[in-house]
């Protein structure tokens, strides 16, 4: 059930039943020289409406600009700052919370936005509280990184080995190449690929990144690889969401 083609007489029949709700979030920012520009919110997206069917549970909107302020030295890539990006995390979990959701399960596509989640949750029990929302109490935030799934590690690990890196991967660009075959792209990548590296601001990154990839080779993915991803996402993803929801 997604809620943007939901009305509000059909949410309102949702909560009599459930108070989960899951929330994608993902960047737009570049991923090297054959990824899309929208990996990180297209992956958390498909994943996160996989779970939702599997799960019976409601698909908030995907938040598909987070937290990526070091790789906007590249043309495309869209970034809000930590301190803005937390006020929208916050607002919309209020927005939501008011009327009854007290579950929060954010499928996240990035890694640059886990600090700014685990801060805006903070700063949203605090706004619940303060704004005496009925329930408050119940509200609970989760973020569940799809790539940090142990089904999906070990998967990536097995098929890219030590070439899988960490940014512009060939598992998440195999998931984008199942979920929009039609958008495939191809390039030359320099086998001398940089990585290690700590982050700063996004000149140093592209300095020390130039062609945007750490440590990776995405030309290893296939849209089969994809699929298996996505499978093994959507399965333990729906498992965790699930004891999420009865949790304390």
């Amino acid at each position: 059930m997604l809620l943007h083609l939901s009305t509000w007489t059909e949410v309102e029949a949702y909560l009599a039943q459930s108070a989960g709700i899951i929330i994608p979030i993902g960047s737009t920012e570049q991923h090297g020289p054959t990824g899309l520009i929208g990996t990180d919110a297209i992956c958390a997206e498909a994943i996160a409406r996989g779970v939702g069917d599997a799960s019976q549970a409601i698909v908030a909107p995907t938040m598909n600009i987070g937290m990526a302020l070091h790789h906007t030295a590249f043309p495309g890539s869209i970034s809000l700052r930590p301190s803005t990006l937390i006020l929208v995390i916050r607002d919309t979990i209020t927005s939501l919370a008011k009327v009854g959701f007290t579950r929060f399960f954010f499928i996240n596509g990035h890694g640059g936005n886990v600090a700014t989640l685990k801060a805006a949750f903070a700063e949203t029990y605090a706004t619940l509280a303060d704004l005496n929302v009925t329930n408050s109490d119940q509200v609970r935030c989760q973020v569940s990184n799809w790539y940090m799934c142990g089904s999906v590690y070990s998967l990536a690990k097995r098929l890219y080995s030590d070439q899988e890196g960490s940014h512009a991967t060939p598992s998440e660009v195999a998931l984008t190449q199942y979920i929009y075959p039609e958008a495939i792209k191809q390039a030359a990548l320099d086998p001398d690929v940089s990585k290690d590296h700590r982050i700063y601001g996004a000149a140093d990154f592209r300095r020390r990144y130039p062609d945007g990839r750490m440590g990776s080779n995405p030309a290893l993915a296939t849209p089969e690889h994809g699929k298996q991803l996505y499978d093994l996402a959507v399965k333990e993803l729906s498992t965790g969401y699930l004891e999420f929801l009865g949790a304390e």
